[in-house]
């Protein structure tokens, strides 16, 4: 659901075409109100144009070019408002006598009348099939197929509406709007039975299909759709949920939606952006190389032409604190001094996994992360061939004294950088402390910002 929000400006220009809208409206409950005609965008509500309607109700909306395509608001106030269609024809009269978008007429705006027509004839689907779930509850068996089959005859009306729709009306927005979030499931009546009995191989073709037709009935290219509640849910769903969560393999999928909308300028900066934010904020471990090559080959190119100074800046930071900590990338090396003057290079450990470990005292979050991974994670596991390389990342070496009896640490290789030479700051990405970065044999990265129960879980897989 939308939160009810509204941005009084004009998001984009409008400027479309030489054609203009006029929409004359009569409202039979709101005479002497201010009226917006607003708009969804990207699922946020935005005012498009503003009027007062005079003692009966009557006003016109009108502008000198048209207004994009999309799911439109009539609002008087947060209690009053109701939803229509705006499609090619923007010369028409709306007329409701109530705050219902099911009891709105249209003179002169077909697919706008033809939408009304669906959300009652949906409305009507939805009373059925409500009833059909109340009655299942306390159904027999025989009574259960029978409403089963009641259900999929319901959702077979749906479809040859849909299929009427298309057929009467090809060329317009409403076909695509009704289907937006259809995706088509599997028909398993078509796998092999190996498959069908199968769990997993079953949960795969299912995932694979999925991914294969998420977009089968939504053009992510139409521009129209950003004027609906549906782009940006949809777009999340298919990056969060339907590709595989994985950077290998979500990386292709990305770069190819991206070149199919770069002709459009505003669905191609909302994508970029999306994938770039989400890929450094996603909890998938290793997809931050993705967001590493969308900042490289789409803003330090030049094609972000939406994005600031003050942005660039921040990116260019973040790349610079994740290039050298990538999953797969071999650890950079370091040689820091121990807490007895010694210079320990870390890439001379010889073991079968290494942990790196960046910490300070005085952080909350390392007060308890750092003796519960000593206690579970390295305890249990040193004589399997696990080492931790731990970098105080303080100056204070009293301060590392104390917190190293504290804990009684001493088993650990523990090193620091009292001048901060090394630059292990940057090349581990040390702005948030505790750090934890897990390499196999060879010092690759293997797995890094992870919990203790995740360590325990992994090296344990790893070293048993």
């Amino acid at each position: 659901m939308i939160r009810f929000t509204i941005f009084i400006f004009t998001l984009l220009s409008f400027q479309l075409s030489a054609q203009n809208y006029t929409i004359e409206i009569q409202l039979a409950q709101a005479p002497d109100k201010s009226v917006q005609l607003t708009y969804h965008y990207l699922g946020k509500i935005y005012a498009a144009d503003t009027i007062k309607l005079n003692a009966d109700g009557y006003g016109t909306f009108s502008g000198d070019s048209l207004l994009p395509q999309g799911l439109y608001k009539i609002l008087v106030d947060k209690d009053h408002h109701f939803d229509f269609l705006l499609g090619a024809d923007q010369q028409f009269k709306l007329t409701n006598a109530t705050f219902d978008g099911k009891n709105a007429q249209f003179d002169g705006a077909p697919e706008s009348a033809l939408f009304v027509d669906y959300m009652n004839f949906l409305n009507n689907l939805q009373q059925k099939s409500a009833a059909i779930s109340q009655a299942y509850k306390t159904a027999t068996d025989a009574e259960k197929i029978n409403l089963s089959e009641q259900r999929r005859k319901l959702n077979d009306e749906m479809m040859e509406y849909w299929e009427m729709i298309r057929e009467k009306h090809p060329e317009s927005f409403l076909y695509k709007f009704i289907t937006a979030n259809y995706v088509p499931a599997l028909d398993e009546s078509t796998l092999a039975d190996s498959i069908i009995q199968n769990d997993s191989l079953l949960l795969r073709a299912r995932f694979n299909y999925q991914r294969q037709h998420f977009w089968d009935y939504f053009d992510y290219t139409d521009e129209r759709y950003l004027y609906t509640p549906f782009y940006k849910s949809k777009i999340e769903t298919w990056f969060t949920k339907v590709l595989y969560p994985a950077y290998d393999s979500v990386k292709p999928y990305v770069y190819n939606f991206l070149a199919d909308v770069k002709p459009s300028k505003r669905i191609f900066q909302f994508a970029c952006a999306y994938f770039l934010n989400s890929s450094i904020n996603s909890n998938i471990m290793g997809m931050d190389a993705l967001f590493i090559d969308i900042a490289r080959d789409y803003y330090f190119s030049g094609e972000a032409f939406w994005a600031s100074d003050e942005s660039m800046e921040q990116i260019r930071e973040n790349v610079l604190f994740l290039q050298d900590n990538l999953i797969g990338q071999t650890a950079a090396d370091l040689t820091l001094e121990s807490f007895d003057g010694e210079f320990i290079n870390l890439h001379q450990i010889t073991a079968k996994r290494t942990l790196v470990v960046i910490y300070e005292p005085n952080c909350s979050h390392c007060k308890v992360f750092v003796p519960q991974l000593y206690k579970d994670v390295y305890l249990p596991n040193k004589a399997k061939g696990l080492e931790v390389y731990a970098i105080y990342s303080m100056d204070d070496k009293e301060e590392w004294g104390d917190f190293l009896t504290r804990h009684n640490l001493f088993e650990w290789i523990n090193v620091w950088d009292e001048h901060h030479s090394s630059g292990f700051k940057i090349k581990y990405d040390a702005r948030k402390t505790p750090g934890v970065y897990l390499l196999d044999e060879n010092k690759q990265i293997i797995g890094k910002k992870m919990t203790v129960e995740q360590l325990q879980k992994i090296i344990e897989l790893d070293l048993n």
